[in-house]
């Protein structure tokens, strides 16, 4: 169990490309991330990466109506039917050209793909178990050029199709006989929005170059009439074409071509047409502000569109009343979308990999997201695991919450490429080198840079380490071979270490002594003495430059990765190599596109440049120049698990062979660059131009792990690679893993054990069966006044299990107090005897710490929001009393008067009743 990771969750990207969606309730976004999908839950602020993978980058996703399915569709043309519940996949398929829209019909009985110029209609997978899911109904022929777009009625009789030739076609899902295709103009440039609507076969559509054309239809939704033959209606054919058409139609379904010529209708009946009743005009600002994106909530009639500037706009239809404008990047919005309710729109911009969510009517922010849009160079985990730090080389340090998975502070101090990041022991400073020259280090607290560390020449560094008391910051140079070491309390400059004759590639620190362990390439480890003058205390002569050093959680060993591609194992208190790992033929390198020699050949110059020891010291963890990441047991010195990071076909240095159809007599088509937004690579700008680059121009990213770190919990670990930030967690659930398993331990004795209140004995079978959903059965079953004397009797070889259970336990279960207590009496009771296996129990320790300190916050919040919401109702109850006590009194005042004027009226009756009387 203790290697069985699996991908956990994709972060550093929010989005690349291709369309956004909201799930049914509104609540969710469905994002495409390179060739995977991740869904943020903006009910509960967490994003989650589904665990299933295209072989190329998707470019379309279609979700069904109830959103229980969706289609992924990637650049080859390549779809997988997932499914939104169970996150597995349900079906293949392969449209064999890159596919341009998906959507899904509102009745959710069938879907409208487009690729090239036609568009094709398939029977919706339905709930009975089907053997092909993707089932031709119908291929609709009609534009002269790619399609764009595609809306549905909301009765799903019909639906539209934008294109490149700047037309729109109106397509009948069925046979009427009334609307079988309708062709409309008007616009100038390419289709970007075409939308029905409520109700009704009225249009609306718009193009590039900004212009909104509205189109009125003379017949009804009710008013289409279905044909009544039977048999396949043929469209008129020319000569020889019948028969071709013919044997199409046995492979492709029903035909339908949309020709320039009038069909004779015999049935006399009226057929549907169109006249455009209004043109509008978008505020444009020069070329670069073309429209981009368009989307179209129905029910409220509001029309979304985005601009290649940044700028989105928000116009109420049929009027075209401009709502509000507003800026939100200085990249092209890719995507728009709306909720179901019409409150929520969420843009997409692939140039910053940016996801927003705005709520239009308070204009303000839902959801804001921004992923490193270049590549990620370092992670760092926090002490208690909660928090992972990365920085890129776009010059940002971002801090990532574990359990939401989402960013919640981002330092844009840096001016360069960040290099290394690093928390201190403390767990609430963010230390950061980059290649400006500086090493900053910011506060968690309160978000703010509050330590520029610099050396008194200009340097570039490259590595960066902090002491285990959170007092020293070293960081190496690359052009000086220096090491600079600076206070943190101070920020003054300490001293300057000497003696490298190449550059420094990494520098560690002892987590148990102030020893720092620095690598060159000039083959040499130095470790330097912290209390003693900063002198070298040893060093260790490699036979290749050093990359990479790390040492293991209790300091007594010292992993070095060299540029000959082998991890070598030293014992820094004598000196002297123990042990060695070839791992150079475990990388197995992809092909680059412009390579001449074989993967083979090229896996031969591949090494590792990152290497972390696992939370018990057993394993390490190391990857580098390939798509694979390597687990090697450090005591057998053998390679465990090997796992591949990606299938992405669109990176670089994927392919194991030559392809040869891309190879011409005048050399590889990869050298040919397209320009930019032609490709699927990444543009690269010219420095200092900021928009308008007519020079710019795309690259293939290769695929690679420049960082790894094991999170402190020992449950996860992280590597930044070109794909993005990947996490991989343990999956217990999955795994047999019994202790001491003989034929007594049953699930029936368990249970037994449970009926005769046999606690302790309980505990113990269950715990040898090894299986979650049991043990959490019999420790909830525990009676809470039994847990102190439960604790006091329990072995203690099963302390340990029962710790890392409760840690477990604790982290999502809504119990608090009462995993709380089990913590508290067993950490009382067999403190002593804990605290002498420390080291073996950190990991179970730091994932206990983890809860704890979640649980922590998340009350912390709760009781202020509280505090704060009686605070308000108190000052309102004293607000409200003192404006009665102010009407009372006037009401009093009244009540006087009334009673004057009553005694008054009293007196007056009664002088002319004495009157009366005499």
């Amino acid at each position: 169990m203790k290697f069985a990771y699996k991908f956990s969750n994709l972060l550093g990207a929010v989005y690349r490309q291709g369309n956004l969606h909201f799930s049914k309730d509104g609540n969710a976004v469905i994002s495409p991330v390179g060739n995977r999908v991740s869904i943020f839950d903006l009910k509960n602020n967490t994003s989650e990466t589904l665990p299933v993978s295209t072989t190329k980058n998707i470019t379309s996703v279609g979700v069904s109506p109830d959103g229980n399915l969706a289609i992924l569709v990637d650049e080859d043309g390549a779809a997988l039917l997932v499914s939104l519940v169970t996150r597995a996949v349900l079906h293949h398929f392969h449209f064999h050209k890159p596919v341009n829209s998906i959507r899904f019909s509102p009745d959710g009985r069938k879907f409208v793909v487009t690729k090239e110029n036609v568009a094709l209609m398939y029977h919706a997978p339905g709930k009975q178990r089907e053997f092909n899911a993707f089932v031709l109904d119908k291929s609709y022929y009609g534009p002269y050029d790619e399609t764009t777009c595609i809306d549905w009625t909301d009765d799903s009789k019909c639906f539209v199709v934008g294109s490149k030739d700047m037309s729109t076609w109106v397509f009948g899902a069925e046979r009427w006989t009334n609307l079988i295709y309708y062709s409309l103009g008007g616009h100038k440039d390419v289709i970007v929005g075409c939308f029905f609507e409520r109700d009704s076969l009225d249009l609306y559509t718009v193009s590039q170059d900004g212009t909104l054309c509205v189109w009125e239809s003379d017949t009804e939704l009710d008013g289409l009439v279905l044909t009544k033959r039977t048999d396949k209606t043929k469209m008129p054919s020319q000569g020889d074409d019948q028969e071709e058409e013919e044997e199409e139609e046995a492979q492709e379904g029903q035909i339908i071509r949309g020709k320039p010529q009038n069909f004779k209708n015999k049935e006399k009946t009226k057929n549907v047409r169109y006249k455009q009743m209004g043109k509008h005009f978008f505020n444009k600002e020069g070329d670069f502000n073309n429209l981009t994106a368009a989307a179209y909530h129905k029910p409220t009639n509001i029309l979304v569109t985005g601009f290649a500037s940044g700028i989105f706009h928000l116009h109420e239809l049929p009027e075209f009343n401009l709502i509000h404008s507003l800026s939100i990047s200085d990249r092209r919005i890719a995507s728009v979308a709306l909720n179901s309710s019409g409150d929520w729109i969420t843009f997409g911009c692939s140039g910053m990999g940016q996801l927003l969510v705005w709520e239009w009517q308070s204009e303000s922010y839902v959801f804001k997201q921004q992923g490193h849009f270049n590549n990620m160079a370092s992670l760092a985990y926090s002490p208690d695991g909660q928090y992972i730090a990365t920085g890129g080389d776009d010059g940002k340090v971002k801090v990532w919450n574990t359990n939401s998975c989402l960013c919640f502070v981002t330092f844009t101090e840096h001016t360069s490429s960040i290099t290394n990041v690093t928390f201190t022991s403390s767990g609430f400073v963010v230390v950061s080198a980059s290649l400006d020259g500086t090493v900053r280090a910011f506060d968690l607290h309160r978000y703010r840079n509050f330590r520029t560390f610099t050396s008194p020449r200009p340097a570039q560094f490259s590595s960066l380490a902090v002491d285990v008391s959170g007092e020293l910051v070293s960081a190496g140079a690359q052009d000086s071979f220096e090491i600079f070491l600076w206070s943190m309390q101070t920020g003054r400059l300490l001293e300057v270490l000497g003696g490298h004759e190449g550059p420094v590639s990494c520098l560690c620190f002892s987590p148990v002594k102030s020893i720092l362990a620095s690598a060159s390439w000039d083959r040499t480890i130095r470790l330097w003495d912290m209390m003693d003058s900063w002198q070298v205390k040893e060093t260790l002569h490699l036979t290749a430059d050093a990359l990479s050093v790390t040492y293991r959680p209790d300091g007594q060993e010292l992993a070095v990765a060299s540029l000959n591609g082998e991890i070598s194992f030293w014992n820094p208190n004598t000196a002297a190599q123990v042990g060695s790992v070839a791992g150079r033929h475990d990388l197995e390198t992809g092909r680059k596109e412009t390579d001449k020699v074989t993967a083979k050949q090229m896996s031969k110059s591949r090494c590792f440049t990152s290497l972390c020891y696992s939370a018990d010291g057993e394993s390490i963890l190391s990857g580098g120049q390939s798509k694979f990441v390597c687990i090697y047991n450090v005591r057998e010195q053998m390679l465990i698990k090997k796992f591949e990071i990606s299938c992405n076909l669109s990176f670089d240095a994927m392919e194991e062979f030559l392809d040869r159809r891309k190879m011409t007599e005048f050399g590889s088509l990869a050298l040919v660059d397209e320009g930019a937004g032609d490709g699927d690579g990444v543009n690269i700008s010219l420095p200092g131009v900021r928009k308008g680059d007519m020079s710019s121009r795309h690259f293939k990213p290769e695929i690679r792990v420049s960082s790894l770190r094991f999170s402190p919990t020992g449950r996860s670990w992280a590597a930044t690679t070109t794909e993005g930030l990947l996490i991989y967690s343990l999956d217990g659930s999955l795994v047999f893993d019994p202790y001491d398993l003989d034929l007594d331990v049953t699930p029936a004795s368990i249970r037994t054990q449970l009926r005769l209140e046999e606690w302790a004995s309980a505990i113990v079978l269950a715990f040898r069966l090894n299986e979650k959903a049991l043990k959490l059965e019999v420790l909830e079953t525990v009676p809470h006044e039994q847990i102190p004397v439960i604790c006091a009797t329990l072995p203690d070889i099963y302390v340990e299990k029962l710790l890392g259970f409760v840690a477990t336990c604790l982290e999502k279960s809504g119990h608090l107090q009462f995993y709380m207590t089990w913590a508290k009496h067993l950490l009382m009771l067999h403190g002593q005897k804990l605290k002498n296996r420390s080291g073996a129990l950190l990991p179970t320790l730091q994932a206990l710490q983890k809860s704890i300190q979640r649980h922590s916050d998340n009350l912390s919040k709760l009781c202020d929001f509280n505090m704060y919401n009686i605070r308000y109702a108190v000052a309102l109850s004293k607000q409200r009393g003192m404006k009665r006590a102010a009407e009372g009194d006037e009401q009093n005042s009244e009540d006087d008067d009334d009673d004057d004027e009553q005694s008054e009226g009293m007196s007056q009756a009664s002088l002319t009743d004495a009157e009366m009387i005499l």
